[in-house]
């Protein structure tokens, strides 16, 4: 059922042509650095074929345009995540010329197609993962809000790059999203699922990767929720060692960190408390960043060019929990057993690309981390064998591509930001301009 990934000797010495042939940048006064570096145009190259192969191209299928979770596992199962990540990633593919915009185009619109018609949903929100066939819930899914942001978002952008019926699609998708539904009028906050015959569960009621729910709901166009909802959520503040205090999410994964700023371009911007989100993430990346680094002498896997816990495959099985101090409340809720994802680091390159450059060009110094699609999900040189993990994840392959990308040119921010009501939604919750 599956198609094991495999790395030549060839292929490496092509990385190590690609290491030493150099990069050239912009002028970085204008803030954004255009780094052609080869390895950076490489691995985004890679992460895109991702989604552009793994999907279902059958243009007379219910499930048209779907993407899968991962891969090879799982070839029946897509993800909402991915399919947002994923149209995301096929306008920065148009754009780059990996694929010709009138192919991206036509893939785009039959997905949304999908998504607006096929795709199964409770008042507009997304089950997590669909049967990449049909499009129907898979069996136990839940309704996921957060999933269906991440397609919202990914929707939203290929409406702007596109125009036309994507945009007419991509609005439809949006507006009929009930986002009172799943808002508890109890205390205020969103649930985080839905299961049906069971009801909603779970709050998001500590800082996560949540800030895009917020900003999606506030600006919406037919369901907008009171934006003071933004306020709502523990804001727990502490630092990692010598560091600046930050607030922190509650297993300290850096996804927790990145998510929301693939899209939302909140550089510059502040809240109505003062809280500046973009240095926040910065800072969460410097301290998970310097964890690696003290956890290395207990884990060899990690270091000053090996870093960025954060929830992804492990040894035995999938592993929500990795990350990073502080973490919780009582600064216990973080796991770390060697195991790490390359996503981490470079989801984080807008905020300190020096760093995850340099890991990006050790990851690639390990030939059983590349496979077909770039970087593999996640690799363990701490425990005996070695692991590496035999699938990539699209959430992961995502967060590559979008953050590499919004650090060489600033493509999904440029196109997501364009968005009316994006842009009302941040002016709904307090998220000034012009904070320095």
């Amino acid at each position: 059922m599956s198609m094991k990934i495999t790395k030549s000797f060839a292929a490496v010495s092509l990385v190590v042509a690609l290491l030493l042939s150099g990069c050239t940048n912009a002028d970085p006064s204008s803030g954004m650095k255009s780094v052609e570096e080869p390895l950076l145009e490489k691995e985004s190259r890679s992460s895109f074929d991702f989604f552009w192969k793994e999907a279902n191209t059958d243009p007379a299928s219910p499930g048209y345009g779907l993407i899968r979770d991962r891969a090879p596992g799982n070839p029946s199962l897509s993800s909402v995540a991915s399919v947002g990540f994923g149209l995301t990633s096929i306008a920065i593919g148009a754009e780059r010329g990996w694929v010709s915009r009138k192919e991206a185009e036509e893939r785009v619109i039959g997905t949304l197609k999908t998504l607006e018609q096929n795709a199964s949903h409770r008042n507009g929100f997304f089950y997590h993962f669909l049967q990449m066939s049909d499009a129907a819930k898979a069996d136990g899914s839940e309704v996921s809000i957060i999933d269906t942001a991440i397609a919202l978002n990914g929707a939203i952008t290929v409406g702007e790059y596109f125009g036309g019926e994507a945009k007419e699609l991509a609005e439809n998708i949006y507006a009929r999203v009930d986002w009172e539904w799943f808002r508890d009028p109890a205390c205020d906050m969103f649930y985080m699922s839905y299961r049906d015959n069971e009801g909603f569960s779970g709050h998001w009621d500590f800082y996560a990767e949540q800030l895009m729910l917020y900003f999606l709901a506030a600006g919406s166009p037919t369901h907008p929720v009171d934006p003071g909802m933004f306020y709502k959520f523990t804001r727990h503040s502490t630092s990692y060692g010598d560091g600046e205090k930050f607030i922190h999410s509650w297993f300290g994964s850096i996804f927790t960190y990145q998510y929301s700023h693939a899209w939302f371009d909140l550089r510059g911007r502040a809240d109505k408390t003062g809280v500046d989100w973009w240095h926040n993430s910065r800072i969460a990346s410097l301290a998970n960043r310097q964890f690696s680094i003290d956890q290395s002498k207990s884990f060899k896997t990690y270091g000053p060019d090996a870093w960025g816990l954060t929830a992804s495959d492990a040894p035995r099985g999938y592993e929500g929990r990795y990350g990073a101090a502080p973490s919780g409340i009582s600064n216990d809720q973080h796991l770390a057993d060697g195991t790490l994802a390359p996503a981490g680091a470079l989801g984080s390159i807008a905020f300190m690309p020096e760093e995850s450059i340099t890991a990006l060009k050790h990851y690639y110094g390990i030939p059983e981390l590349v496979g077909n699609y770039g970087l593999k999900d996640a690799y363990n040189t701490s425990i005996t064998p070695a692991w590496f993990a035999p699938d990539v994840i699209g959430i992961d392959k995502g967060i590559t591509l979008l953050m590499i990308e919004n650090y060489r040119t600033g493509f999904v921010w440029k196109w997501f930001m364009k968005n009316a009501r994006v842009r009302k939604g941040l002016e709904a919750v307090g998220m000034s301009e012009g904070h320095k």
